[in-house]
């Protein structure tokens, strides 16, 4: 008899395990956590760690709380110009609201990755529209994955997620885009070093007819110091000899005749017609220099 009280115990015992089991169930830090009553939420906001369920009555579905990525296929969208661009990019989610994202989704990552999808490709429409391919292409680029990121958040949140961003990886033109869109751009380009050079031409005038102000300026005071100082030679000169004069008048006639004399026979003449009482004679008359 005590071996079937001892039976009996163990199988309730085991019975009260099964219960006890089946009725905890435990919530990673990565994880969210939903409990379910015959299919409607009661419970959404659990922490990690060890919680409670009623067995066969709730059921309990868990979801990763980290952040994912979403990697869209290439899709085509019109700028402004009505000119089609293939834009490949991608985002980054994860789950904010999870009651909010399982009645929105069912908790299947392939409804909500085309839920997603179907958010981003209408901002991405919405922010490529308003924009030239330029703008798209070389610039910008920054601003609007910002302008994508929020749009993308606010469109998303009626699914219990949030979009932690949005990048783009390649925008590539079609094939018939591609030469005019590149036509445009060398046009530019040639427009702005046209514009360049011919501010750098202007540039060169300036300095160029600034240089050459500068170099008559300088001339001009050249010559104008030049003749000042020989107008000041000139009139020491003058003085010099004046003074000479002075003090020995009969010495400063002699040696200028030397002069007139050296200056006179250097010539290289041999023939000279004048009369003999010439002034010229002088001092070859007498030395003394009297007539």
């Amino acid at each position: 008899m005590n071996t079937g009280r001892f039976g009996a115990l163990a199988v309730v015992g085991i019975v009260l395990l099964g219960i006890v089991y089946a009725s905890a169930f435990t919530v990673n830090q990565w994880e969210l956590a939903l409990k379910l009553r015959l299919g409607e939420i009661i419970a959404s906001d659990y922490d990690p760690g060890l919680h409670w369920r009623v067995p066969i009555i709730n059921e309990v579905k868990k979801f990763d709380r980290r952040i994912q990525t979403m990697d869209a296929k290439p899709e085509r969208f019109l700028t402004i110009e009505k000119k089609d661009v293939i834009v490949d990019a991608f985002a980054k989610w994860r789950i904010s609201n999870v009651a909010q994202f399982y009645r929105s989704t069912g908790g299947d990552n392939a409804k909500t990755a085309r839920l997603l999808l179907e958010r981003i490709n209408t901002s991405l429409r919405d922010e490529f529209g308003k924009r030239t391919i330029l703008e798209v292409v070389s610039g910008e680029r920054t601003e609007i994955m910002d302008l994508l990121t929020k749009d993308a958040d606010a469109k998303a949140a009626q699914l219990g997620v949030e979009i932690v961003d949005v990048r783009v990886k390649q925008i590539d033109l079609p094939p018939e885009v591609s030469e005019s869109v590149y036509g445009r751009m060398r046009a530019e380009r040639e427009r702005v070093a046209r514009d360049l050079r011919a501010q750098g031409a202007e540039a060169a005038e300036r300095i160029r007819a600034d240089a050459d102000r500068q170099h008559t300026v300088i001339l001009a005071d050249a010559f104008r110091e030049a003749e000042q100082l020989r107008g000041e030679g000139d009139g020491r000169s003058a003085a010099i000899f004046a003074e000479a004069y002075s003090k020995n008048q009969e010495f400063f006639t002699f040696y200028r005749s030397l002069d007139a004399y050296r200056a006179m026979f250097s010539s290289g003449g041999d023939m000279m017609v004048l009369e003999p009482d010439s002034e010229i004679f002088r001092y070859f008359l007498d030395s003394g220099g009297k007539p």
